[in-house]
């Protein structure tokens, strides 16, 4: 194992234990709950906004609002906030809101829930892949790194059961005993989901590359239902030996292998590895002879300039 490998892990684990030293896990949690109030807010009022519009009646009496924020003075003044809303945003921000409370009174797992898919929407939504290369590298390299932090060390697991925050998702195992006040539950990291949903929208964007043909969104739906299937499996296995388990340990192949598969039966592994979502803009070859008609040009006017420079004198 290499030094500069032991050296990371060292300081990963010196952070880790000195965090916990100096605060508390009740003033961590406490940080921690104000901090994702405001996000899941924010994150589940840009989710429902279409929503909330859609069922709200057209005599509804709806005025626009502009916020603007400056800073400095005159003519240095600059746009710090330039937000434009509506009554219609303020409904869904109150209805969000509430939801908040909620999380915030009760931390009911309903609440935790909410907040965490909407994370892991905005994040499927912002961040984005340019190649199904990238993508498998990326993926390859959290593949190693969820084996390792779960099953080599238990900072994963700790984190994930002392951190009171929806970072993750969770499933009650007793619901039909308890129904809503269910206490014992299977989790999910937010990771898991963002992680291979970026990869699968990348294989949406792929299939909408390849309209012309006929086949409509083959590797999307391959890559979903894979990624249904990897969910399973890693359920199956959980509740088999009774032990957490990395998810992208069995997510990560399904989400990479079925569809690369399904390209090699289709024969077009190579275009899905040639495809890039944003590919740079070509640089236009130089035509022969054109810088030197542009140097001649400029040659010219300069002569001619001084020419005229001359006619003033």
């Amino acid at each position: 194992m290499p030094p500069c490998f032991l050296f990371t892990l060292h300081a990963l684990f010196s952070v880790f234990t000195s965090f916990f030293q100096i605060f508390s896990k009740e003033h961590i949690n406490l940080l921690l709950t104000g901090y994702f109030f405001f996000l899941g807010v924010l994150a589940l009022a840009h989710i429902l906004g279409p929503v909330v519009n859609s069922l709200l009646p057209a005599a509804f009496p709806n005025r626009k609002y502009h916020l603007k924020f400056f800073e400095g003075d005159g003519e240095i003044m600059e746009d710090v906030i330039d937000y434009q809303f509506d009554r219609r945003d303020l409904v869904t921000l109150a209805i969000c809101g509430l939801t908040g409370v909620w999380y915030l009174w009760k931390k009911h797992w309903i609440a935790n829930n909410l907040f965490g898919l909407a994370f892991s929407v905005n994040g499927v939504e912002l961040l984005q892949l340019n190649s199904v290369l990238t993508g498998c590298i990326l993926l390859g390299g959290l593949f190693i790194y969820d084996i390792f932090w779960v099953f080599g060390t238990n900072v994963m697991v700790t984190v994930a059961k002392s951190f009171e925050a929806p970072i993750k998702l969770v499933f009650p195992q007793d619901l039909l005993e308890k129904g809503l006040d269910s206490s014992n539950f299977a989790m999910l990291g937010l990771g898991d989901i963002v992680i291979p949903g970026i990869f699968i929208a990348l294989l949406l964007r792929f299939d909408c590359s390849l309209q012309k043909r006929p086949g409509g969104r083959v590797y999307f739906y391959a890559g979903f239902l894979a990624y249904i299937g990897g969910l399973l499996t890693t359920i199956f296995i959980m509740h088999v030996f009774k032990h957490a388990q990395p998810a992208l340990l069995y997510l990560v192949p399904a989400c990479t292998g079925v569809p690369l598969l399904v390209a090699l039966l289709k024969g077009e592994i190579k275009e899905m590895f040639a495809y890039e979502d944003n590919p740079a803009p070509e640089e236009k070859p130089a035509v022969e002879g054109e810088g030197d008609a542009t140097q001649d040009a400029t040659a010219k006017e300069g002569s001619s300039k001084t020419a005229e420079i001359k006619k003033v004198k």
